[in-house]
């Protein structure tokens, strides 16, 4: 009957409990389930004596138990809020000098790792146009991706700029994490009036190991607060941030990330290809890198 096609039409276009998952490098798997499983019902549709709605519901949770078993390994992979954003956040990056790539002659970072690429977000803070272009994208992300965050907070001492211009848009109080306790006073280590129940999202001004963020999750975790997700300028894309932020079980996104970097910066002729295979090598190990340099 017409009315019975209608309703199975509707049922297999139902969204899924992944729909509404951010689009990115992760989403890829949920819509493969969704195919497959649409492929199997017409491929062995339900014989007339069947009850079509119960195969459909059988359907349905197949994908959610598929989608459950890939959640933990794919669904806090690196994800990138627009490729397109995250393009020309790239360009602007390397015009304005916040990120240099010098592969041939590599820095030094704080940690001791020799690095092919310096990345100085605090850079952006001098340039409006790039200042703005980041706190709206850092606020579409939290609008499409992180929905019901009643509290920002920002990484001290690069997220807390961006943090402040984000929260004011959204109209948002706002905190930030210390990296250790202040050594006086009343010994903080989260700056700011907050209530515990209150879902926050973490800025971050970029993202390599993920441990910065992740202690400052811990810390609002300690005090009963809800962490909606972590939101970065710049992502490194190391394999071991990937890990860390699995291991907490916390969402993240990034507006661009050191890949599409390498894509912009052979484009302009920032870099030539021939820098290319030492700078995605150094990605793959950056602790171990500086001893072939």
């Amino acid at each position: 009957p017409h009315s019975s096609s209608t309703s199975l039409s509707a049922h297999l276009n139902k969204d899924s409990l992944f729909s509404s998952l951010p689009l990115g490098r992760s989403h890829i798997p949920f819509l493969l389930i969704k195919s497959i499983s649409l492929l199997l019902f017409l491929t062995y549709p339900p014989a007339a004596t069947t009850n079509w709605k119960l195969e459909i519901k059988f359907s349905h949770s197949c994908e959610i138990i598929i989608g459950l078993l890939l959640t933990k390994t794919l669904y806090f992979c690196i994800m990138i809020l627009d490729k397109e954003i995250a393009k020309q956040l790239a360009k602007s990056l390397l015009q304005i000098n916040a990120i240099i790539l010098q592969p041939e002659n590599p820095f030094t970072w704080a940690s001791g790792w020799k690095s092919p690429i310096y990345c100085d977000n605090r850079r952006t803070l001098s340039f409006p146009e790039v200042r703005t272009f980041i706190r709206q994208n850092l606020v579409r992300a939290i609008t499409t991706h992180f929905k019901g965050a009643n509290l920002i907070a920002g990484v001290a001492t690069g997220g807390i700029p961006h943090g402040v211009l984000v929260a004011e848009e959204l109209g948002l109080p706002f905190i930030y994490v210390r990296s250790s306790n202040k050594s006086h006073g009343r010994q903080n280590k989260i700056e700011g009036y907050y209530n515990e129940g209150q879902s926050v999202i973490l800025i971050e001004d970029l993202i390599s190991s993920g441990k910065s963020s992740l202690e400052a999750v811990e810390a609002l975790k300690s005090k009963n607060l809800n962490i909606k997700g972590v939101a970065s300028i710049f992502n490194y894309g190391f394999p071991q941030s990937k890990v860390n932020f699995e291991k907490f079980e916390c969402e993240y996104l990034s507006l661009c990330d050191y890949q599409i970097l390498l894509e912009e910066a052979i484009k302009s002729n920032y870099i030539t290809k021939k820098d290319l295979p030492i700078l995605e090598k150094w990605s793959e190990n950056p602790s171990k890198w500086g001893n072939n340099v």
